[in-house]
């Protein structure tokens, strides 16, 4: 028996190898992994410049408290803020830590301009946030907020696309609207621009905040460094984590200038979030996403997989109800339980993972080539002719 607490439903297989876009388990089989981590390796599996990033600092220097400066967490906030809307960043460990910065920064804010009774804030149905009590309770999933009451308060949620409700969901205490930029969780539902840019101005018209959440959509995902810069918008806060760190424990809090004055020493703090290991892995991973051509890349391979899902969309009309998602965020709504599906894909030799509304997410790695994509394409259009 396993000394593991049952927090999981796990596969009944372990992987002792990874390269690039595919996974070999302990019983010599090979996977294509379109899981990546759930976002987390936007790199692949063991890119040779990661390794030689985690070599080189390993031998100098791992970790140091963030009562001193950090020179390689200084870089790597100044290359967010440089390619962001930005002027701060706090590192942490995770998305769910980074949300809850957010969520204090928020309230931070309108505490110390004098109106601390604006402290709630507005969230969507379908939300996932993070698994921490705040977080949990900010995406109200019944699901996942089951037997951990007492509820946290200070969130009003509204229903996903609902116009009219969140414009009366604002009070006099309402502090900020928070939301994913795309919601992976919740189905891989994309905010369309025509709707961020209204959202913007309607922070605006309030005095209210706009936290977008980019814990997976952000950092090259969806063929831009953070998805809102489809819709051409500037948020004030923005959780990351996962594809930061290319497979390591890193996420941050990016905040613009105005929303920062509360946020003194004693604030907040993490004792290994940004860390001089941590840090070097990020800019490495910046390295690669930040050259000249590679988003560009995202984009053309994400629009050949989306074009690929659509054509089988059209031949298997009686499993694939649609396709949605952006970049490499990827999703198909089955007209069959998802979870059957998954298991067939698995027997198939490839790895998926599911998401709200009975759909399937394709997370590739962002190095995923056109070959990559056609063999998952074979895999999925066999898996649909089993049903």
């Amino acid at each position: 028996m396993s000394s593991i607490l049952g927090t999981y439903k796990r596969r009944d297989v372990s992987f002792s190898e990874g390269k690039g876009v595919y996974l070999t388990s302990t019983a010599g089989e090979k996977y294509l992994d379109f899981v990546s981590g759930i976002a987390v390796n936007s790199l692949g599996h063991c890119h040779p410049y990661l390794v030689e990033a985690i070599k080189k600092q390993s031998e100098k220097l791992w970790h140091v408290s963030n009562v001193f400066t950090i020179p390689e967490q200084e870089r790597l906030a100044k290359r967010l803020t440089d390619n962001s809307f930005a002027d701060f960043v706090i590192f942490v460990n995770s998305g769910a830590e980074a949300t809850e910065a957010s969520i204090k920064v928020a309230r931070k804010y309108f505490f110390e301009i004098g109106q601390p009774e604006r402290n709630r804030i507005i969230t969507f149905e379908g939300a996932f946030h993070g698994r921490t009590l705040a977080a949990l309770f900010a995406a109200n999933n019944k699901e996942h907020t089951l037997g951990f009451g007492p509820r946290v308060d200070g969130f009003d949620q509204v229903p996903f696309g609902d116009h009219e409700a969140l414009k009366k969901a604002i009070t006099k205490n309402t502090a900020a609207i928070m939301l994913e930029t795309v919601q992976g969780e919740g189905g891989v539902r994309v905010v369309p621009d025509y709707c961020l840019k209204p959202l913007r101005k309607l922070c605006d018209d309030n005095g209210i905040l706009l936290i977008l959440d980019e814990v997976q959509c952000g950092i090259g995902r969806t063929g831009k460094l953070f998805a809102f810069e489809w819709a051409n918008v500037d948020p004030d806060i923005v959780p990351i984590a996962k594809g930061i760190g290319g497979g390591f424990p890193i996420g941050a809090c990016l905040v613009n200038k105005k929303v920062a004055i509360g946020m003194k020493p004693g604030t907040h703090g993490s004792t290994f979030g940004g860390n001089p290991l941590a840090m070097s892995i990020g800019n490495a991973v910046l390295d690669i996403i930040l050259k000249k051509g590679f988003l560009e890349n995202v984009q053309e391979v994400g629009n050949y997989f989306e074009k690929e899902l659509k054509e089988l969309q059209k031949k298997y009309s009686n499993v694939i109800e649609q396709v949605r998602g952006i970049g490499l965020l990827r999703g198909i709504k089955l007209k069959i339980d998802n979870n059957k599906f998954l298991d067939h894909l698995f027997q198939n030799k490839m790895l998926a993972v599911k998401a709200g509304d009975n759909v399937v997410r394709l997370l590739p790695p962002l190095i995923v080539e056109k070959k990559d994509i056609d063999e998952a394409i074979r895999i999925i259009a066999k898996t649909c002719s089993e049903f």
